[in-house]
C-alpha cells in the first residue's frame, strides 16, 4: 500500500478532473456513495483524508482489527470476506469504485467485522473517522446518503439469506448477476458489463452453492443466450429476460 499526503483541496490532489462524477471518463455507479453524492459534496470529501493504492492482494481492512478509518473506493474493485465457525473464508460481497468500506467500525466503533481485499489496482481515498463525522454533520446529504447505503447492504444480506431457502440454484445465481449489473453494470452496446471478475467458488460463495452446480448454472444460461463470460468481463446480453428467470420484476 502507498500512501501520501495532499494539501486538502480537491483540486490539488492530482487526480484531475477524471475523477469528478459528471466527466465522462469515470463514472461511478449510482447506487454507490460518490456516485448518489452532488458534485459539490464530492469535491469536499475528495479533499479529505490522504491519497492511497493498494495492488493486487493487499489487505485494505481487517477483520477484528480496531482502527476506525474509511476508505473511499476511486477506481478498482475490492472483495469483502469473514470467517465463518469452521475457520472458513466466506465471500460477503464485491465493493467497487464509489463505495465506501469501513463505515460500521467508524460509526460505532467495533472491531472490523470482515476484511477486504484489493482485487487489482485499487485507489482510494483514506479519512480519519473523525473527518468522516465532521462531513456528515456539514453535510446532511451525504448522511442520508450514507444511511442509504447502508440499508441497502442489510437489505441485501437479508435477501440472499432468504434466496437461500426459497429459490433453486439457478435462479439464485441469476438473481446475484442482477444484482451485479444493476448495482456495477458498465452500459457496452451488447449489455451491460460486470466488470468486476469473480471466479466460480467465489459465484458458489454468494449463492450458496456447489460450485459444479454454478458451472453448470453459467453453462446453461451462456447457451441460453442470456449472458457472456470473458477474461475479467461478464457481459448480461438479455437482462429483461434474466429478471424473468430470477423472478424478479421488470426493471423501470
Amino acid at each position: 500500500m502507498n500512501s501520501g499526503q495532499d494539501a486538502g483541496t480537491f483540486a490539488d490532489t492530482g487526480w484531475g478532473s477524471p475523477l469528478m462524477p459528471n466527466s465522462s471518463a469515470a463514472r461511478w455507479p449510482s447506487r454507490s456513495l460518490l456516485g448518489a453524492m452532488s458534485p459539490e459534496a464530492c469535491r469536499e470529501l475528495l479533499g479529505l483524508g490522504v491519497r492511497t493504492r493498494f495492488e493486487a492482494g493487499d489487505v485494505l481492512l481487517r477483520e477484528g482489527d480496531t482502527d476506525r478509518h474509511v476508505l473511499v473506493l476511486l477506481s478498482g474493485f475490492a472483495k469483502v470476506t469473514a470467517r465463518v465457525e469452521n475457520g472458513e473464508e466466506s465471500l460477503l460481497a464485491v465493493r467497487v469504485g464509489g463505495d465506501i468500506v469501513g463505515e460500521m467500525a467508524a460509526m460505532d466503533g467495533a472491531p472490523r467485522s470482515a476484511t477486504v481485499a484489493a482485487c487489482g489496482t485499487v485507489d482510494a481515498r483514506l479519512l480519519r473517522h473523525d473527518l468522516l463525522r465532521g462531513l456528515l454533520v456539514r453535510r446532511p446529504e451525504v448522511h442520508l446518503v450514507l444511511t442509504g447505503i447502508v440499508a441497502d447492504r442489510l437489505r441485501w444480506a437479508n435477501r440472499r439469506r432468504l434466496d437461500f431457502r426459497g429459490y433453486p440454484v439457478k435462479v439464485r445465481l441469476a438473481r446475484l448477476l442482477v444484482e451485479l449489473a444493476t448495482s456495477y453494470g458498465r452500459p457496452t452496446e451488447r449489455g451491460p458489463e460486470i466488470g468486476c471478475r469473480l471466479t466460480q467458488p467465489e459465484l458458489a460463495a454468494l449463492t450458496g452453492a456447489a460450485e459444479t452446480t454454478i458451472h453448470k448454472g453459467l453453462r446453461e444460461l451462456r447457451r441460453s443466450g442470456l449472458l457472456e463470460t470473458g477474461y475479467g468481463s461478464t457481459v448480461i446480453l438479455d437482462l429483461p429476460r434474466l429478471r424473468r428467470l430470477a423472478d424478479l420484476p421488470p426493471d423501470d
